[in-house]
């Protein structure tokens, strides 16, 4: 390949946070851009920006990761700008001040999308009281609790030696890797070991979540939560997402878009964590026709439960799952991130072909026996962003 794609991973997230300071991992991940004693926070993006690259990080629930992608002659001047960040940055109090509002205005610019809006929501509705349902962002309260203090006692704490690891995909060698980093590898601290509150998953009713937005369209976000990764169920609720709404040709986009015109946009997802999981619904739309869509994927979530999909189904399924992850894995940028998220998850790297046999080895059997014990009314929550002022017998649709 002609490019390379570098990352600097950390095993820490948003919900490895004390809830006062909810959303300082996300804090650092803004902060490490902002300038090194080095670079200023020009410098940092004309470094890589300056040689046809591209410079970006991102934060989930439980992995941070900062990253790099150039012509695979650059791979030094990544490594040395992203190692740069993550030992060299300055975190002045002016930054950090500055960032605050910087991120208040992220937030609100996610509450002025009534799609990101509604799985803030359901998060909070899947795990109340819990980390796991904290926005990553943190909130405007939270942001003001964040000293400087505590951005560096986090940072030095977490982002180190035994949490943290470099991936680079590309046409390289293990071992020239090791010995460019090597300069840099006795410089991370050695931090203390990593904690997080596991996730209950008790709840004996479906759940209603309103909140009440003057909009065009009703966003819905119907979820439940699930297994972990480490659970050998994960395989089926892939095949079985596949099937619920994650291509054009599964069953609730091909009923509630191309059969009864009630929705434009139209999808599922799933979501594994260490202790826990879940799988998503979503869509717009119309006001008038909530309540006849909500029948019809509650429809479709029972007869995934009761009756065995076919075999024609089923194939599709598998190879949709199998196809998808071939195509994303021609890129330098996606195999930095398998090897990253494989790592961090699983102290071990699980090949694409081991992957590929997991999923075509899904049986019909496997997939009802997932909808059977996760699409039940008692785990159902449905979150809506949505001029309703009132749920009214929303709650009694998703029983059967």
């Amino acid at each position: 390949m002609a490019s390379v794609a570098v990352g600097l991973w950390v095993g820490v997230g948003g919900r490895y946070e004390p809830a006062e300071i909810s959303g300082v991992a996300h804090f650092i991940e803004h902060m490490l851009f902002k300038g090194t004693v080095r670079r200023t926070a020009r410098e940092i993006s004309e470094a890589v920006e300056g040689v046809g690259g591209y410079l970006n990080a991102f934060t989930t629930e439980e992995h941070t990761c900062f990253h790099a992608r150039a012509h695979a002659s650059r791979f030094n001047e990544l490594l040395d700008v992203l190692a740069d960040m993550f030992l060299n940055s300055r975190f002045s109090p002016a930054d950090i001040s500055k960032e605050r509002d910087v991120i208040k205005e992220e937030i609100a610019m996610y509450r002025d999308q009534p799609h990101q809006l509604v799985h803030d929501l359901l998060h909070e509705t899947l795990w109340p009281d819990h980390p796991l349902g904290r926005p990553l962002t943190g909130t405007e309260k939270t942001l003001d609790n964040i000293r400087r203090s505590d951005v560096l006692d986090f940072f030095h704490i977490n982002y180190a030696a035994p949490n943290t690891l470099l991936v680079a995909a590309g046409p390289l060698r293990h071992g020239e890797v090791l010995r460019r980093f090597k300069k840099f590898a006795g410089k991370f601290g050695a931090g203390k070991p990593l904690a997080f509150v596991p996730a209950g998953s008790e709840q004996i009713a479906p759940f209603v979540r309103l909140h009440t937005k003057h909009i065009e369209q009703t966003q819905l976000a119907l979820g439940v939560r699930a297994c972990s990764r480490h659970d050998e169920r994960r395989f089926a609720l892939r095949v079985l997402n596949a099937i619920v709404g994650e291509s054009m040709s599964s069953r609730l986009f091909q009923i509630l878009r191309e059969d009864k015109g009630l929705a434009y946009s139209v999808y599922s997802s799933w979501a594994f964590m260490e202790d826990t999981g879940a799988l998503t619904i979503s869509a717009g739309l119309d006001h008038g026709d909530l309540e006849k869509s909500l029948r019809i994927v509650v429809r479709e979530l029972r007869s995934l439960a009761e009756t065995p999909v076919s075999n024609g189904e089923l194939r599709r399924a598998r190879d949709f799952i199998i196809g998808q992850m071939e195509l994303s894995l021609e890129g330098t940028e996606n195999q930095m991130n398998w090897l990253g998220e494989s790592l961090l998850a699983y102290g071990k790297i699980m090949t694409p072909a081991e992957a590929k046999d997991r999923v075509a080895a899904v049986t019909a059997a496997a997939v009802r026996g997932a909808a059977r014990e996760f699409f039940v009314p008692s785990r159902l929550n449905l979150a809506l962003v949505s001029p309703l002022e009132k749920s009214g017998r929303l709650g009694e649709l998703l029983s059967w």
